[in-house]
């Protein structure tokens, strides 16, 4: 492969602007050829060859018009992963010998198609998993982002590191691969973070086990198709659709799989750290987990604040793509002396929200991505209405033709009331109010979890001390919790919510390489 002579400084890929005519049209016509390929046959990926799996098929379907199929997948099995395990291992020592230029180039260009392709790879979102235009647009650019940056920093990790010098030694510190990872991305971001858990180890030396989410094989195969285009070496990039039970249990407790990078619930992390940290025979290492977990994500308003700035940034991060994500706002802390004027800004927007298929761009919320995430987000709602919550807005289906859900408030929410305490996943936002300052960030930081949140304030002094002492992994001041850029925003979160591996950040390719100091005697 022929390598880029110079590379430019790294810049976040820009949004669309679907205000511009020739963008919506070319994103309509983008769709409409999507919804035309539909279902779309996803095989899976062994040592370079495209084969059927052990464990029959299984089905995606439109999250927002149920009665579509969208993608039809192969299933692997156990044996399947087994062939996909030794495939990696045998192409692991040449993968690992290629310079870090070599592999990053392979990134590189991956980058630069996915960009002149953006539009398909999220018209593919929009119906597989219900994402908005806005939303699947962002979730391209920040796979983008993941390719370009991780493809530098894999240059930046190369280079000869700063060391303390010494007379008669020449020191040197590499990082080197460890050997062959599993990676198990979510369902809520199935482009951007599947390519950041898989081409990251990838671009450090490492040869991946992929195992997309059930509910987006789709998207993940149109990944895979790319990465074949631009060439990558056969064994690198293994893909392995299947279950979490066969498939991921398999991948997790083999004794060649060196560590496990995963984005998902809570009790599915929990799960993977447990059956991780045992040493079957054969196993000379101790494995390495990298988790992105859940969240139940603040934003604490207080008296002084930017209450049309606040209400806002609420509405956008409670309720973007049906609350389901990692980073949203579930629980908002308002100061008591703006509760009421806060309440009465924000209901009209939560009314006024547009539901329906996504495909339709002027649709805000679209449908949940399955019945069983409806069920337990509706089994939240009548809790919150046991314990005497007081529901303001939504709290119902929305439609019959999908897993719609309403855009709902409660009120009156306490500390240990359920929908404060519990992870929903869903459009739901929980209110509590608070009498002052401290209480305020005693509320934010009454929770397992620790990944993000947002403080809306304006008196430096208080937001200095919230800076030290709201405990998020990602803390922000007077704008929203979601959005976090690719080398902006290094993403991760404390206790429950993971390991706080700092996804997009300069630490994270560490994390799947070891430290090799090699001193050498001279004169």
């Amino acid at each position: 492969m022929q390598i880029t002579s110079e590379i430019t400084p790294f810049v976040n890929e820009p949004f669309t602007d679907f205000s511009v005519e020739e963008n919506a049209k070319a994103f309509q016509s983008a769709l409409e050829s999507a919804e035309a390929s539909f279902p779309v046959v996803v095989r899976l990926h062994i040592d370079g060859e495209d084969c059927e799996g052990g464990g029959g098929t299984f089905s995606s379907t439109d999250p927002s018009l149920t009665s579509r199929v969208v993608a039809n997948s192969a299933k692997a099995n156990k044996d399947d992963t087994l062939r996909a395990i030794a495939g990696a291992h045998k192409a692991f020592g040449d993968w690992a010998r290629r310079t870090a230029a070599e592999r990053a180039e392979y990134l590189f260009k991956a980058a630069r198609i996915m960009r002149l392709r953006k539009h398909q790879f999220s018209a593919m979102m929009v119906y597989e998993v219900g994402k908005s235009w806005a939303e699947a647009d962002g979730d391209t650019a920040e796979a983008i982002d993941f390719l370009e940056f991780y493809a530098r920093e894999a240059l930046r990790y190369a280079r000869k590191q700063p060391l303390t010098r010494v007379r008669g030694e020449d020191n040197e510190l590499r990082y080197i691969p460890l050997g062959v990872g599993a990676a198990i991305p979510p369902w809520n971001f199935p482009l951007a973070i599947m390519v950041g858990v898989t081409m990251a180890p990838i671009v450090a030396g490492n040869c991946m086990l992929l195992k997309p989410s059930s509910d987006s094989p789709g998207i993940a195969s149109m990944f895979l198709d790319l990465m074949k285009e631009v060439g990558l070496p056969a064994g690198v990039l293994q893909f392995v659709p299947g279950s979490g039970a066969e498939v991921g249990n398999t991948m997790v407790e083999h004794a060649a799989i060196r560590f496990i990078n995963f984005t998902g619930s809570m009790e599915v992390g929990k799960g993977i750290y447990q059956k991780a940290g045992t040493t079957p025979d054969g196993q000379i290492w101790l494995k390495r987990v990298v988790a992105e977990m859940g969240g139940k994500d603040f934003i604490f308003v207080d008296e002084d604040a930017d209450l049309d700035k606040a209400v806002t940034g609420t509405y956008s991060a409670a309720f973007g793509f049906q609350g389901q994500k990692c980073s949203a706002c579930s629980r908002l802390i308002l100061h008591e002396k703006i509760h009421d004027a806060f309440i009465e800004k924000l209901l009209p927007l939560v009314e006024a929200t547009t539901i329906g298929h996504p495909s339709e761009h002027k649709n805000f919320l679209a449908a949940m991505i399955n019945e069983s995430a409806m069920n337990q987000a509706l089994e939240g709602i009548a809790n919150a209405k046991k314990e005497g919550n007081t529901l303001v807005a939504g709290g119902e289906r929305a439609s019959e033709d999908g897993w719609f859900l309403q855009p709902t408030v409660f009120t009156g929410v306490g500390r240990n009331d359920h929908i404060f305490r519990e992870e929903l996943f869903a459009p739901v936002l929980a209110v509590h109010k608070v009498a002052n300052f401290e209480e305020g960030v005693e509320a934010a930081n009454d929770t397992m979890f620790g990944l993000t949140g947002a403080y809306f304030g304006r008196n430096e002094e208080r937001i200095a001390q919230a800076q030290t002492e709201l405990h998020a992994g990602n803390l922000y001041i007077n704008r929203k919790c979601t959005g976090a850029l690719v080398g902006v925003h290094p993403f991760g979160g404390f206790n429950m919510s993971g390991t706080d591996s700092k996804a997009g950040g300069r630490d994270y390719l560490a994390l799947f390489t070891q430290a090799k100091l090699v001193s050498r005697a001279v004169k």
